[in-house]
């Protein structure tokens, strides 16, 4: 597979010196600064997905008149971690 370069980065010298100061052992620079690029790529799809399912519930909520209070909400979500956490321990 061919690769592609990413446009060279400017940056402040203190933001340099940042970001090497948490490199792990063996990490490169570059191979920081991909993984964070992987990383906020993955977290800007996964919001962008959260705010679609949201729209779409607001959406079916409109149109079927079916709302849930928030308290309504949090308790089956306490529900659902608490059952979840009592199966982990099995």
């Amino acid at each position: 597979m061919k690769t592609a370069s990413m446009p060279s980065l400017r940056v402040d010298p203190d933001l340099r010196q940042d970001a090497e100061s948490v490199l792990r052992e063996g990490e490169t620079l570059s191979s920081f600064m991909e993984q964070a690029l992987r990383s906020s790529i993955q977290s800007r799809r996964l919001q962008k997905e959260f705010f679609a399912r949201g729209l779409i519930s607001r959406d079916e909520a409109k149109r079927t008149n079916e709302y849930f209070s928030a308290e309504d909400v949090l308790t089956e979500m306490d529900d659902m971690l608490s059952q979840a956490e009592a199966r982990s321990r099995k």
